[in-house]
């Protein structure tokens, strides 16, 4: 019998609107405080990462980014809709994990880009406040049609 290293599961999404945040809890117990901004910098979409290496397009004045709409594809990712209209970026869960678990070098390397560019401070976060690990409410999704006021 092979053995297979699965992917953890998602047990719990919530967006908090009014702090930009989408936590995420994962079956092996990890859970991650995802910033909206980060999420849209690192949209696994064509638009932003290219199709290939090198092709990624520096995005540029996404602070204030919401979420207005958080669609599940299937059993395996979610289809963020962003306030500035993006909604291409397909989010596996894997994928979300990984940013979860890389969030604090990925944050970093996107503002050593931002700075490369000539755009420092662009993103105007504090990012070890960005890193700090927040427990989900369980199961419940939250968002445009859960019902709830965020």
């Amino acid at each position: 019998m092979t053995e297979k290293t699965a992917t953890p599961q998602p047990t719990g999404l919530t967006v908090h609107n009014q702090s930009r945040v989408l936590d995420v809890a994962f079956d092996d117990g990890s859970t991650f405080a995802l910033p909206f901004e980060y999420l849209r910098v690192y949209s696994p979409s064509a638009e932003v990462q290219g199709h290939g290496k090198g092709q990624e397009t520096l995005q540029l004045g996404k602070r204030l980014v919401g979420i207005t709409g958080l669609e599940p594809v299937g059993n395996y990712a979610v289809q963020p809709t962003f306030s500035d209209g993006h909604n291409s970026g397909l989010y596996t869960w894997a994928y979300l994990y990984k940013l979860g678990a890389q969030q604090a070098t990925l944050w970093q390397d996107y503002l050593d880009r931002l700075t490369a560019a000539g755009y420092p401070g662009d993103s105007g976060r504090d990012a070890k406040a960005d890193m700090t690990v927040k427990q989900s409410s369980g199961g419940h999704v939250h968002g445009p049609s859960c019902g709830h006021k965020h």
